[in-house]
């Protein structure tokens, strides 16, 4: 039996047609699944021409929606932020309006599109960390391992949905993919890998606002290539892939609204600064603001019952423009403990990828309200329950991890096995995003969203366990680029 399969299906391809049925399942077949608005729909729905079709109605947070209204003209929104998550909305809705209506959307063709870029890349993530050659035993074990991974529904409900995060997690999977197989060789259309990163890097820098510190990380990540590739076109283009990467943050965070930076600001002051803080007024009046804005410790942007209207004068032209990012760092930066307590709250919430805020049903499948989905979900489960909570454990981790791998990185060098540049400094460059994510996240949005807003984490270290593994089932991991060689 073995035999067979080794002989007529392929790791890859294994790993593709169980993740096809396991996560086909979940978003296709009635009543489907996925996850409901939190209320940031709006941002993404109605710049695309989308919007629902009952508003008095709309369950928010409570029931997954499945079918939304076309505009049928002209479409006055405006964006609220630049993001590459619109281009994967207009082929949803282009694939709609030639196989459904023109007038309603279904947002199964939303998962449809997201669906068959994620079985490329698990196709390509399976490719890449297994032998295409020798089919191994140890290689089906790999791909099962990657579906058990990225097949879970924690991370597969956001296909049906509005949230920017699936295109983050195909992103990290065709990024990964691509370096690994870029380091093997193996490939004479090292070209069209080259650009695969390149677009894939693009996408996850731009989707949101969030992501746009990541280029740094990203440009730690492509360094490798330049040991590996040593004619003097790569070695030209891996500096340009660096400056184009820098500059694709930089705008980013330069496109971003008012609007948008105001929510961010505001909660990442009542919401992180404040949150923890015994007397609030006192550390603002400190800190050159008024000491009354204390009050609005806990607020949330969008809550209807405040302290005051967010959209008040007091607020957009008195409180948000008297402190920025630099003024949040240096207040935690001075006061350690509270800095550190923060950073654990995000510890906590790092692994909880599945969103509990929401609902995973349709309010025609008869489930109850804020319902969760149970299915396919061990994987994010043991997660959740046994990886520790605390952000020390996670510096650690990510010190040991960038330490072992630049040691690795001087041996492949020594041995002269430079392949093995390009997965030292992949690792290295993870590292380093987990690490910036934290911090980011808690100086940028206090503890607002922050499952959503760390998902990063859990993507950049399953990525590292899988190829960890992958390397430790194959006898090489001191020598990772030496079985490519021979």
């Amino acid at each position: 039996m073995i035999e067979k399969l080794r002989r007529r299906v392929s790791p890859p391809l294994l790993a593709c047609l169980l993740a096809a049925a396991i996560v086909g399942y979940l978003l296709f077949l009635t009543p489907i699944n996925g996850y409901a608005d939190n209320g940031d729909f709006a941002r993404v729905i109605y710049i695309n021409g989308i919007y629902p079709l009952d508003p008095k109605n709309y369950q928010y947070t409570t029931y997954l929606t499945q079918h939304y209204g076309l505009f049928q003209y002209y479409n006055e929104h405006v964006a609220m932020l630049f993001s590459s998550q619109g281009l994967f909305v207009k082929m949803a809705i282009g694939l709609n309006k030639l196989f459904y209506s023109r007038t309603i959307f279904d947002l199964r063709f939303m998962g449809l599109v997201y669906y068959g870029f994620y079985l490329g890349g698990i196709y390509l993530l399976t490719l890449a960390l297994t032998d295409r050659t020798k089919r191994q035993l140890v290689d089906y074990v790999i791909a099962l391992l990657v579906v058990f991974v990225f097949a879970d529904s924690s991370l597969t409900l956001y296909f049906n949905s509005f949230f920017a995060e699936p295109v983050m997690i195909i992103a990290m999977m065709y990024i990964t993919a691509t370096l690994l197989l870029l380091m093997k060789k193996q490939f004479t259309r090292r070209w069209s890998l080259l650009v695969g990163y390149f677009l894939a890097a693009v996408a996850l820098i731009t989707v949101k606002q969030q992501n746009a510190p990541l280029a740094l990380s990203l440009v730690v990540v492509t360094v490798g290539l330049s040991f590996v590739y040593r004619d003097k076109l790569v070695r030209w283009v891996a500096p340009l892939i660096c400056l184009a990467l820098l500059g694709t943050g930089l705008a980013t965070y330069v496109m971003i609204t008012d609007q948008f930076s105001n929510i961010n600001s505001y909660q990442s002051m009542t919401r992180g600064v404040l949150l923890k803080e015994a007397d609030p007024g006192n550390s603002l009046e400190k800190g050159g603001l008024s000491r009354q804005y204390g009050l609005l410790k806990g607020d949330i942007y969008t809550q209807t019952y405040a302290a005051t209207s967010v959209k008040s004068k007091n607020i957009t032209a008195d409180f948000i423009p008297q402190y920025n990012f630099a003024w949040i760092l240096k207040y935690y930066l001075t006061h350690h403990q509270q800095f550190d307590e923060m950073l654990d709250v995000a510890a906590r919430d790092s692994y909880l990828v599945q969103i509990k805020a929401v609902g995973d049903f349709t309010k025609d499948s008869g489930a109850k309200p804020h319902q969760q989905v149970q299915y396919f979900t061990l994987f994010g489960a043991i997660m959740k329950a046994f990886f520790p909570k605390k952000f020390a454990f996670y510096l650690t981790l990510c010190v040991v991890l960038a330490i072992i791998y630049t040691i690795i990185f001087v041996i492949g060098i020594k041995s002269n096995e430079m392949a093995v540049a390009i997965k030292a400094f992949m690792m290295i460059g993870y590292a380093t995003m987990i690490i910036g994510t934290f911090i980011t996240a808690v100086v940028g949005d206090g503890d607002a969203d922050l499952a959503k807003h760390l998902l990063i984490v859990p993507l950049a270290l399953n990525l590292m366990f899988l190829q960890i593994i992958a390397d430790v089932l194959h006898h090489n991991f001191w020598h990772p680029a030496r079985e490519e060689q021979q």
